[in-house]
């Protein structure tokens, strides 16, 4: 599920705390690696089991519809196919998927208050009703039903509230999460295994963040004096603590995985920049970055494996 640009974002985050915190030490940062890697698929997990509660509470709505003393037509003909039907049951059902939320014993209980309000903010709509007083509505009935009321939850502060007060994450990682719940939701019914699509690849996990994170420490000094003669009109002490940070990340990586190209690689530091440094970082990273690929690449220093992975 993680994306290598989530992994950079993450190191970044780490090296940045590891200079303003006086506390961290470069021996914390591996286990913090690790925790914060792993709280992308437990938020996965977590939006997942809300949006999964919100859905059942349609079973309360019929109950509530059907035992009124003058029901109108509509309630009578109200069924909760949201919370019974063959896609929202493969999940409920799931026992790779229950396992998975029995290890978050830390996660609260669900407030009833914020089911409801996420709930009936989809169950007003029109569409809605049409869906819920229809005759055997189809499996894609049934998933575009689920999508839409997953929309409606993600534009609602009260689900995203919820999110960001137990995942700090929720910022940098929320249009990961939406993405892969949608996805979870349009491939619905789920298989036993789905979640294995989502669980920290090694790949992306080890084989790129563990080995560049670890680089960048190794190599802090020698990734210095590479950078620092390029800083032409720059005062090297005035560069932004995060500008330098990135610097490193990116040499780093145009330096060690040669399957990377270094356009890529220049690219992706540049939009990070753009989101989490000053309005020039963009602009200085690309001068920087592009001297460095000339001077790396003619000394021999960048050697990109491939056809097209150089330029």
């Amino acid at each position: 599920m993680l994306s290598r640009r989530s992994i950079r974002v993450k190191i970044m985050q780490l090296l940045y705390a590891l200079d303003r915190d006086k506390e961290l030490t470069s021996q914390d940062l591996l286990p913090l690696y690790r925790q914060v890697v792993n709280q992308s698929f437990d938020l996965y997990l977590f939006a997942l089991k809300i949006f999964m509660a919100v859905a059942s509470h349609a079973t309360k709505e019929a109950k509530s519809r059907h035992s009124k003393h003058l029901p109108s037509k509509e309630d009578r003909s109200f069924r909760p196919y949201l919370a019974d039907n063959s896609c929202i049951k493969s999940l409920s059902n799931n026992g790779a998927f229950a396992i998975a939320c029995q290890k978050h014993q830390e996660w609260p209980a669900i407030d009833d208050d914020i089911v409801r309000l996420l709930y009936y903010q989809s169950a007003k709509k029109q569409e809605y009703i049409n869906y819920a007083t229809s005759m055997d509505p189809s499996e894609e009935d049934h998933k575009k039903q689920l999508l839409a009321l997953f929309k409606d939850c993600c534009n609602n502060e009260a689900f995203t509230d919820l999110l960001e007060y137990n995942y700090r994450n929720w910022i940098d990682d929320k249009s990961l999460i939406i993405g892969a719940i949608k996805k979870t939701i349009k491939s619905l019914p789920a298989k036993e295994d789905f979640l294995k699509v989502y669980k920290p690849n090694p790949e992306t996990i080890e084989e790129f963040g563990l080995q560049l994170l670890q680089y960048v420490q190794q190599e802090n000094t020698a990734l210095e004096e590479y950078i620092l003669p390029t800083l032409k009109n720059w005062d090297a002490e005035r560069v932004a603590v995060l500008d330098m940070i990135l610097l490193k990340l990116a040499l780093s990586e145009l330096i060690m995985f040669t399957s990377i190209p270094t356009k890529v690689t220049l690219n992706e530091y540049v939009e990070i920049s753009k989101l989490y440094s000053t309005e020039k970082s963009k602009d200085f990273i690309n001068g920087i970055l592009d001297r460095l690929m000339k001077d790396l690449t003619a000394t021999g220093k960048i050697n990109k494996s491939g056809r097209g992975l150089v330029g």
